[in-house]
C-alpha cells in the first residue's frame, strides 16, 4: 500500500476558513509543523479565549484540540476526508495562562473508518502539558 502524499503546513492552514465555523478561524490556531506521527500547531494569544478566572477557558482548548486533530488527519491522508468526532476525553492538568499555546497532535491509529489521536496543549515554550485530550474520529466517507 502506498502512503498518501501529505498536505503541508500552508495547505492545511488554508483549510481552516473553508472547513470550520468563523469563530474557529478567529481563535488563531495555525499549523507550524507536520511530523511523521502527527502535527504541531500554535494557538495565538487571544484575550477572547480567557475567562473571568484569568486563564484560557476549557471550551477554547477543546475546540483547538478537535480542530487540530481534524487538520492533522487531513495532512496525513493527503486530503480532507469528512470526519466526525466520536469522543474527546479531556484532562485538565494545570491552568493554561493567557498567551500563546503550543498544540501537539499525535496519531495513535488511522484506519479506514476510525482514527485515534492524542493532543497536548502547553503554554508556548513550556515542556509541561496544561491540558491533554484523547479523541476518536469516524470517517463519514472514503
Amino acid at each position: 500500500m502506498t502512503e498518501a502524499k501529505r498536505l503541508g503546513v500552508d495547505e492545511i492552514d488554508a483549510l481552516i476558513p473553508s472547513l470550520f465555523a468563523p469563530w474557529i478561524a478567529d481563535m488563531g490556531l495555525h499549523p507550524v509543523a507536520i511530523r511523521s506521527d502527527g502535527a504541531d500547531f500554535r494557538l495565538a494569544e487571544n484575550p477572547r479565549l480567557v475567562h473571568g478566572g484569568g486563564i484560557i477557558c476549557g471550551q477554547a482548548t477543546a475546540a483547538a484540540a478537535d480542530t487540530a486533530c481534524v487538520l492533522t488527519l487531513a495532512s496525513h491522508n493527503g486530503r480532507f476526508r469528512p470526519v466526525t468526532t466520536v469522543s474527546l476525553t479531556c484532562h485538565f492538568i494545570r491552568p493554561l495562562p493567557p498567551g500563546a499555546a503550543d498544540v501537539s497532535v499525535t496519531i495513535e491509529s488511522n484506519g479506514r473508518r476510525m482514527a485515534y489521536l492524542r493532543t497536548e496543549i502547553r503554554s508556548a515554550g513550556s515542556r509541561k502539558p496544561a491540558v491533554s485530550f484523547v479523541g476518536s474520529f469516524m470517517y463519514l466517507s472514503d
